[in-house]
């Protein structure tokens, strides 16, 4: 039986355990069974998505974004075009139709927006922006974090990933109705074929830079539009676990054959990420999930086993 004087540390062990993996990242609870040519989602399939609004006498949406910590929302630079001037921005968690009601969302004000040294507008890249929220957002069924990947995390071309965001669902037309949160699965494309595909357009150049990353079909029909700028490119993993490849960046219109989304690649900032927000803890990293709360376990109990010898 173990001693008294050690019972408090013993729960410390089990309850450190607890919290460590509790807050597990891209697992949503609601499983799932306009974007262009997507279709409604579920709602609570996408607890990371949240809708960035600007107040000018009315709220409007102007874009998306995804929750990667209780006070931290990643999006997208262009979103912001003056990050010193932040007071008519409200970010909504847990929302899922823009004009309707929505039972878990809550409101949150900007405290201040990051963005990489030297963005300039998106065809130039670094078209991210990590956004810091006046007051935590709370974890539910509905509002969870998104997985962020560390730097040697891999999207190969061909694997499908999913989209999201309340855009348009054509060129200029915009999501009608209640305005339920849209959801696309599109490819993804490497980047020498998206260059590829880009420069058939030399009246429009575009150079797929490193730090881009492009999904949809060369024929086109299915892809982000204007409104989804900011949101989440998502992938799911081998395990299940759901991981962001891309912040919705910009195209050549919307759905237009050889004209592909491009995003943001997220694994080029995992450093940015990790300098700005260092409690944030990357997906492919080895003490991932269960691996860090399985280091700290065994470490309270080589502490317990020491004590008990002594």
């Amino acid at each position: 039986m173990l001693p008294k004087v050690l019972f408090p540390a013993f729960l410390w062990c089990l309850t450190g355990v607890v919290v460590t993996y509790a807050q597990q990242c891209g697992r949503p609870r609601v499983l799932e069974d306009r974007i262009v040519g997507g279709m409604a989602a579920t709602e609570g399939a996408w607890p990371w998505q949240v809708d960035v609004t600007k107040q000018s006498g009315t709220s409007r949406h102007i874009c998306g974004g995804s929750i990667i910590a209780e006070n931290w929302v990643l999006s997208a630079a262009h979103c912001f075009p003056n990050p010193s001037d932040l007071s008519s921005y409200i970010i909504y968690a847990g929302r899922y139709q823009l004009n309707g009601y929505n039972a878990h969302e809550t409101a949150h004000r900007v405290r201040q927006v990051v963005i990489p040294y030297g963005y300039v507008e998106p065809h130039g890249g670094k078209d991210l922006a990590l956004v810091e929220l006046s007051t935590p957002v709370t974890w539910s069924d509905h509002v969870q974090p998104v997985c962020l990947p560390a730097s040697g995390t891999l999207f190969p071309g061909g694997i499908k990933c999913t989209v999201t965001g309340w855009g348009n669902i054509r060129d200029d037309v915009p999501l009608g109705g209640i305005g339920t949160l849209q959801e696309v699965e599109v490819p993804i494309i490497s980047q020498s074929s998206c260059q590829e595909m880009y420069q058939m357009h030399p009246t429009e150049p575009v150079d797929i830079l490193h730090d881009m990353i492009c999904a949809g079909f060369q024929k086109g029909g299915k892809d982000s539009c204007q409104g989804d700028s900011g949101g989440p490119l998502v992938c799911q993993m081998v395990n299940g676990t759901w991981v962001q490849a891309g912040v919705v960046s910009f195209g050549l219109g919307c759905a237009h054959a050889n004209q592909p989304g491009v995003y943001a690649r997220v694994t080029s900032y995992s450093s940015f990420i990790s300098d700005t927000i260092p409690e944030i803890r990357l997906y492919g990293r080895a003490d991932q999930n269960w691996g860090g709360s399985a280091a700290v376990f065994i470490s309270c109990l080589s502490t317990l086993l020491i004590e008990l010898q002594r």
